[in-house]
């Protein structure tokens, strides 16, 4: 089993400039990796010949072989893996039920996360030691803070570099033992700011975080005001940088915040029932059409349901998928009514009948229940 931890890097200038180098050449290597792939395809369209297709194999070799003297400086590992990265893009592209599909992108310069890979990575002393290039006599170990264990076998680690900080992502393999059965079962129903389960309601937006939104709200305007005043010459002013590196300070906040809560969310899930029935949302589809697209992002409807099937998986649980199109808020969970047409509940409640947001008032039983636990008995019902 893979365990991912996330860790702070703490370089000394040397083993800076070498992680700069290397987010450059992995970029580099991708955009130059991507051209030739392009090129490829395009003549394998034009002459209609399966034999010219790309493939992750044949760009790796036409790079390698036309490699500069500059780039034996640098971890072979880092171009091979970048190609590696884009063949698995590529082969996204013919698979349009992938949530982001499309084209492979060039990479900017410019992107606020720039990163690489490497397989050659190794945990020594407590500090982390990258695969050392040619030409370098002194070569440093790399302090990180931030991990809770260092057991197991390291797998291929991902270092990035975001907003002047440096950051890696350490995925160990390591043996996990199962949580005991509890013969229990819940159902979570996602909303906007909440979610609701069979033992009450959590909050995703607490008070804290919408002071912080608040704020960082405030510092993308002064932003946008210093750009309007002062065009191009905004970003290289002090109080630009500061003001930036505030906005910066406080994302890591939001974000830090609410990773804690749906951690701790799915860990008590997982915990304590062996059974978990959740919607199967299409959340791409809902954040461009939904009028509270602002709320979905700020919610983390796929970060909730990618890391709850991840440790649903560690600890041998079960996690139920209701269909999208399975009516959880029209149905009434006593009768088995389902609502359409005008008698729909909406974001705003029911016009006709005068209904609130959170009221469900089943008009063929007459029941009256809060709307999000109706939805949560209708989830729970698919596994009775």
């Amino acid at each position: 089993m893979i365990r991912t931890q996330k860790v702070r890097l703490y370089p000394n200038k040397t083993m800076k400039k070498v992680l700069d180098d290397l987010c450059d050449y992995r970029r580099y290597c991708w955009n130059q990796g991507l051209a030739l792939w392009n090129d490829m395809y395009d003549s394998s369209l034009i002459l209609d010949d399966k034999k010219l297709k790309p493939s992750e194999r044949k760009v790796r070799d036409e790079l390698v072989a036309n490699k500069e003297d500059w780039q034996y400086q640098l971890s072979p590992r880092c171009l091979q893996l970048a190609i590696s990265d884009l063949g698995k893009a590529w082969s996204n592209f013919f698979n349009k039920a992938m949530p982001d599909w499309g084209k492979p992108k060039f990479k900017s310069k410019k992107a606020t996360r720039q990163g690489f890979k490497t397989d050659r990575a190794k945990i020594i002393n407590g500090k982390l030691r990258l695969d050392k290039p040619r030409g370098v006599k002194t070569w440093y170990g790399i302090s990180f803070k931030g991990a809770k264990s260092l057991d197991g076998d390291l797998k291929v680690v991902s270092i990035y570099r975001e907003n002047g900080k440096y950051w890696a992502s350490l995925p160990f393999e390591v043996e996990i033992t199962k949580k005991t059965k509890t013969g229990k079962k819940t159902a979570v129903d996602i909303n906007v700011g909440h979610f609701n389960y069979t033992e009450g309601k959590v909050n995703t937006l607490p008070n804290h975080l919408k002071k912080l939104y608040k704020r960082i709200k405030h510092y993308q305007r002064q932003l946008a005001r210093k750009r309007v005043v002062n065009g191009k010459k905004a970003t290289k002013s002090n109080n630009y940088v500061k003001t930036r590196a505030k906005l910066q300070r406080d994302y890591r906040k939001v974000a830090n915040i609410q990773h804690d809560i749906i951690h701790k969310f799915t860990t008590k899930l997982v915990s304590d029932y062996d059974k978990i029935v959740i919607e199967d949302l299409d959340v791409k589809k809902m954040q461009m059409t939904h009028v509270a697209s602002k709320g979905l992002q700020r919610s983390l409807f796929g970060t909730f349901r990618q890391v709850l099937v991840y440790k649903a998986g560690w600890y041998g649980k079960e996690i139920v998928l209701a269909d999208q199109y399975y009516p959880s808020t029209q149905r009434c969970s006593e009768c088995g009514y389902i609502k359409t047409g005008e008698d729909k509940v909406g974001l705003n409640g029911n016009r006709k009948h005068g209904t609130k947001h959170n009221e469900y008032i089943c008009y063929e039983c007459g029941s009256i229940m809060d709307r999000d636990e109706n939805a949560v008995m209708n989830l729970l019902n698919l596994v009775a």
